[in-house]
């Protein structure tokens, strides 16, 4: 199967999540949004929050710690928020209709198999599965490109989970360095760390973001992020558990707009200049006469000099002309060669 991660291009997802809010139609229709807002691929999450959870009421399953959804029973918030399969068929054919990627997070075996029915061409990994090894294994084994969060990895975690894809004889692992607040403070965005994924594990590296704006894409991309992933949302005022720290059609379209013109930016560490740089060559530094030089006349400081424009002789010369003799009349102003000179 043909990798659909591009190699030319930073990979921007659009992350669905809970952002249909409960609705096919504002699933389709943030698919619809997300392609206007140049996106490349829609992201989903697939589980049930049986296949995430337990029903159950005690401490350990009450969310607590200063989170949005504190005070909530996980069952209740997964129940809330899940994408239901039976749209997910629906969802990947309008992504198709539009041009765009949809691949997603498969929270357990079963979600994968389901997932494999519907051609899923990449896998992610949430930030809280990195320590399910098993599900790691079961998805690299599907041979499909990975895409690994580390939002609450320590650098033991990260090594299991890049080991368990190796095992699996799946090498095409990309780490996206992730905070796992939402929204994330920029000042623990921690991006340099994404360059270290990089050298500890020989991987392609990127970014899933939950920081406000995009300011914090464009920087990661600038320290050669080729992924980029962020919450998108077709009204923040339709609510949702995710929508704080969405990005709407708008936002999201300077975030694209911005990181292509971060890519244009880095361009090529080549010495080549570019058509319009050797154009601006003109007004560099060349050799002129300050003033009419007679043939038979000896050379002095004064009567040639470094100045723009660039068309002359080149001002390394300098030295090696004072002493010599012009061989034949110059103007003020005119063109010099060595040949001008014995």
């Amino acid at each position: 199967m043909t990798n659909p991660i591009p190699e030319d291009k930073v990979f921007i997802i659009a992350e669905l999540s809970a952002n249909h809010n409960g609705s096919l139609q504002t699933a389709l229709d943030t698919v619809k949004a997300a392609k206007r807002a140049g996106a490349d691929a829609i992201k989903l999450q697939t589980y049930t929050a049986e296949t995430i959870t337990l029903a159950c009421d005690l401490p350990d399953f009450k969310i607590a710690g200063g989170t949005l959804w504190d005070g909530k029973y996980l069952f209740d918030l997964y129940q809330e928020a899940y994408t239901p399969w039976e749209w997910h068929a629906a969802i990947f054919q309008a992504a198709a209709e539009e041009g765009l990627i949809c691949f997603s997070s498969p929270f357990d075996p079963s979600a994968v198999d389901f997932l494999e029915t519907l051609a899923c061409p990449v896998y992610k990994i949430a930030s809280f599965e990195i320590t399910d090894i098993p599900l790691i294994e079961y998805v690299a084994s599907k041979q499909k490109p990975i895409i690994i969060s580390t939002g609450i990895a320590e650098k033991i975690d990260i090594e299991r989970a890049v080991d368990a894809c190796l095992r699996q004889g799946n090498s095409d692992i990309t780490l996206l360095k992730c905070t796992s607040s939402y929204p994330a403070p920029i000042e623990e965005a921690n991006l340099k760390l994404m360059q270290q994924f990089a050298e500890d594990f020989s991987v392609k590296i990127g970014l899933s973001d939950h920081t406000p704006g995009h300011l914090v894409p464009v920087i990661a991309v600038s320290l050669g992020a080729r992924v980029i992933e962020k919450h998108f949302i077709l009204d923040r005022s339709i609510g949702g558990p995710d929508a704080a720290f969405s990005l709407n059609e708008a936002e999201f379209t300077a975030l694209v707009q911005n990181v292509r013109l971060a890519e244009k930016a880095l361009g090529n560490a080549s010495y080549e200049l570019t058509p319009k740089q050797q154009d601006g060559r003109v007004f560099s530094r060349s050799l002129y006469p300050t003033q009419p030089i007679l043939a038979g006349t000896q050379i002095t400081p004064e009567m040639i000099k470094s100045v723009r424009p660039g068309h002359s002789l080149h001002p390394r010369h300098l030295k090696d002309l004072m002493g010599k003799t012009a061989k034949r009349n110059l103007r003020l102003g005119e063109r010099i060669t060595l040949d001008d000179f014995e």
